[in-house]
């Protein structure tokens, strides 16, 4: 890419050479810096993953992909920063030439982008100058075929928040195994509001392999106790209602999945399974439990906020529906 940009004219665009760059990842600063040497660490993050923009030894930008685990292919693209003092051609010159340039050689040529994440101030819109950051990467991501799949509300419970006591309208169970899970999940995911299993419909993918899908590549790789999972039935003819995933991932304790059977649904339900959820890390001594729903899952963020739990941010995504091609 040839730029006329004095600030790009002679930007070198290249992964870190190994560990020992990481400082130099460093100079620019998103929230979750300080989970990067452990993550190098453990193989969730690879140098060839983290790439720079320099002019010199300036940082004009920098991004990065992460996996689940050690040997996996990358999952997600979740850092992609630009030098604060770029104005807004600088910032798309830079960051268009990072991004096609570091997707080209990380990801194969055809083979499907990991979706982009980033974690965001509530109120970005309102205030012009992260607004106008913000705005950037998006028109980046956009010109690569990028499109914005969902903007969510994070959550957090924190201890010495009151649980509600348990009701006895709802009796609860352990999950005994993936499949008695999935029994349940399906239905779920017929009439799910989550944007991204909406996604996961609208590719072609029946409910049960959207269910599938979610279970294998997230909910079946945690290595918190399976013993914490619990299915919500009748306490009078044992039939399912909904269930709850509480878990730890690599970072924090979490409500990983929650749902309601859509025959169940319009009774308030989900207020007591999330009850036990919360119950259930709550009683583990954890210093915080994070949740997520999307914006627009009005239901599920009422729930979230009668139980407690506060939202403190908001995380966008972005997708690309079309495989990438090398340099696209």
């Amino acid at each position: 890419m040839t730029t006329s940009s004095s600030h790009t004219h002679d930007l070198s665009v290249r992964p870190l050479a190994g560990p020992g760059e990481l400082d130099l990842f460093l100079r620019l600063a998103y929230q979750l810096d300080h989970e990067l040497a452990d993550d190098l660490a453990t193989g969730r993050r690879r140098p060839e993953w983290m790439w720079v923009a320099l002019d010199g030894d300036r940082l004009l930008g920098r991004l990065a992909w992460w996996t689940h685990a050690a040997g996996e292919a990358p999952q997600a693209l979740d850092f992609f920063d630009l030098a604060p003092e770029l104005d807004a051609e600088e910032r798309a010159e830079v960051g268009l030439r990072l991004l096609t340039t570091a997707t080209a050689a990380v990801i194969p040529a055809g083979a499907p982008r990991p979706e982009f994440g980033r974690f965001i101030p509530a109120d970005w819109r309102e205030v012009p100058e992260t607004r106008s950051v913000l705005e950037s990467l998006f028109s980046v991501l956009e010109r690569t075929g990028a499109r914005p799949l969902v903007e969510r509300l994070r959550l957090e419970w924190r201890p010495g928040t009151p649980v509600p006591e348990p009701k006895d309208r709802l009796a609860f169970r352990p999950v005994r195994d993936r499949e008695d899970l999935l029994a349940l999940m399906t239905p779920v995911m017929e009439g799910t509001l989550d944007a991204h299993g909406r996604a996961d419909l609208a590719s072609g993918l029946s409910a049960r392999e959207a269910a599938e899908l979610h279970y294998d590549e997230e909910l079946g790789k945690y290595s918190s106790p399976r013993a914490w999972w619990r299915i919500a039935q009748l306490p009078e003819t044992g039939e399912p209602v909904g269930f709850v995933v509480p878990a730890r991932n690599n970072y924090h304790h979490t409500i990983a999945y929650i749902g309601v059977l859509p025959a169940h649904r319009g009774h308030g339900y989900i207020d007591d399974i999330l009850a036990e959820g919360t119950r259930i890390l709550a009683a583990t001594d954890v210093p915080r439990i994070r949740a997520a729903t999307d914006l627009g899952n009005v239901p599920m963020a009422a729930s979230f906020a009668r139980a407690g739990y506060e939202a403190f941010e908001h995380a966008i995504n972005y997708v690309w529906d079309a495989p990438g091609e090398s340099g696209s």
